[in-house]
């Protein structure tokens, strides 16, 4: 059976691509350089691939390959118990370092159950080899040292040295139904299509079963219009970052591909989904890929790149981080308007690999917080109900008044508020019967804005999961989790299933 959110783009057949016989670091100065001038023009060839033996930008549900590589030919490409999946190959902007990617590659390998991984920005080239759940560093030279090195390449992932391996299986089957389960990407049986044959579909007939999915009902469908929700207030203190990270982790829980991006130079997010791995600034590992540089550069850093794996949750779900020197690039980025719909354009590339996107923002009328609204669908305000975080209110509507005028000249919809959400409430029983149903009331009274049902309250547990720390030999890093992974039996986490359940009913997603 075929994953519904597919996509595959299959390269030149006309000719057949002639080894070179030396490649050079210095043709490499962007990631497209290096897919063409290094993998294709030179890898492929020289490692006995002809064209039809290898796919470019192939995705299974989110996982986006570069290239994935058969040992034979295969055309059209048939998802069965054969299909002889050998290698994915990876390329990376040469400014770009290899460690921030081997843990992505290693979901990559063990998801789809492929051998060999290829990592690569022009600069290094590694292979890693897949052994059982993890992978090891098979073979490791620099470009310059391609030329020398090719024949033990060729020894390890070449076509002729493949073929000869039948190491691995590529897919496991569920009995019950014969259908094919990639390992990790398809969560349940059910998530996949099926069609009155039982027999594996060729991709290039995609279309006839798409087009038995057309159902206004159908997973597939829905799957297709991903959902962006900004999470904002001008005031700060008011449980954001508690309600970005705990909402991803119960909406990830209920199946859906969630995207996180901190938008906030403060980083709250990024530290409270665990990518701060250093406790020292000079082993940071963000400053040079986050948040910043998918803004300032529309050839680079494509979301999928940035994007980063975080086991706050379980499932994983993807996150965007920021970082403190964020706030350096305010002016500069100010000045480039293309600026302003960057992130619009970038999530538009991916707008079938993610189900839900979150959007942490900055407490404040600023550049960031625009992209934010910009970008989104839907709008959640977080708020204590507190006299400030009230009065900020009339801020935060006209805030939404100028950017709609804005999204109705780039010709999108002006963004829809899914209401204010009560967070961080006090649990004194006395102010729970008396006070809020008041502040509750005026919030529509004064503000015209509506209230969710859901109330997050201030509990011990959203403290203790967010604080959660690991000792990596003498250093101490955070490890935080969601309340959903640190207390699943906990009211905390109760009331944030509640609060993922009801957003995704207000977006049509329930």
């Amino acid at each position: 059976m075929v994953p519904s959110d597919w996509r595959l783009n299959l390269p030149p057949t006309t000719h057949h691509l002639s080894p070179q016989l030396s490649f050079s670091p210095e043709l490499c100065g962007k990631k497209s350089e290096v897919e063409t001038k290094l993998i294709v023009e030179y890898l492929l060839p020289n490692l006995g691939y002809a064209p039809d033996t290898w796919h470019q930008e192939v995705t299974f549900g989110s996982v986006r390959l570069d290239f994935l590589v058969f040992a034979t030919q295969i055309v059209p490409f048939v998802l069965d118990s054969n299909s002889p999946l050998r290698v994915v190959m990876e390329a990376k902007h040469p400014h770009q370092n290899l460690n921030n990617h081997t843990h992505k590659l290693k979901h990559y390998l063990t998801s789809l159950n492929v051998p060999y991984g290829l990592l690569t920005n022009g600069k290094e080239i590694r292979i890693y080899h897949r052994v059982e759940s993890n992978i090891q560093l098979a073979f490791q030279c620099l470009g310059q040292e391609l030329g020398v090195k090719i024949n033990e390449i060729k020894a390890l992932i070449g076509r002729e040295s493949l073929l000869k391996s039948k190491e691995y299986p590529n897919f496991t089957y569920n009995n019950s139904s014969e259908s094919i389960l990639l390992p990790g990407i398809i969560e349940s049986p059910q998530d996949v299509p099926t069609t009155a044959s039982s027999q594996p579909q060729p991709l290039a007939n995609h279309h006839n079963i798409l087009q038995n999915l057309d159902h206004p009902n159908s997973k597939a469908q829905r799957r297709n219009k991903v959902k962006i929700i900004a999470i904002y207030h001008n005031k700060g203190g008011v449980g954001k970052t508690t309600t970005v990270v705990n909402l991803a982790a119960a909406i990830r829980k209920t199946g859906k591909r969630v995207l996180v991006i901190d938008l906030d130079s403060q980083a709250n997010t990024t530290f409270a989904t665990g990518l701060v791995k250093f406790d020292d600034e000079k082993f940071d590992n963000i400053k040079d890929c986050n948040i910043r540089h998918v803004l300032e550069s529309e050839d680079f850093y494509p979301i999928p790149e940035v994007a980063q794996a975080s086991q706050f949750s379980n499932p994983e779900i993807q996150v965007i981080p920021s970082h403190i020197n964020l706030m350096r690039y305010e002016n500069e980025l100010n000045q480039n308007e293309s600026s302003k719909t960057m992130l619009i354009q970038k999530l538009e590339s991916v707008k079938n690999e993610y189900d839900i996107v979150l959007i942490d923002t900055p407490p404040s009328l600023n550049l960031y917080a625009r992209i934010a609204i910009i970008t989104a669908d839907y709008l959640l305000i977080p708020s204590d109900l507190k006299p400030f975080a009230n009065q900020g209110l009339i801020n935060v509507k006209e805030f939404i008044k100028v950017i709609n005028s804005f999204k109705k000249m780039l010709r999108k919809p002006p963004i829809e508020v899914l209401g204010v959400l009560a967070c961080k409430i006090s649990t004194n029983a006395k102010f729970i019967q008396h006070t809020l149903p008041k502040r509750l009331a005026a919030i529509p009274e004064r503000y015209g804005l509506k209230v969710l049902d859901t109330v997050i309250y201030d509990r011990d547990d959203l403290a203790k999961c967010a604080e959660k720390t690991k000792t990596v030999g003498e250093v101490e890093i955070a490890d935080p989790l969601s309340i959903l992974d640190f207390k699943p039996d906990s009211i905390a986490a109760r009331e944030f299933e509640l609060l993922g359940k009801e957003v995704l009913e207000k977006i049509g997603m329930a």
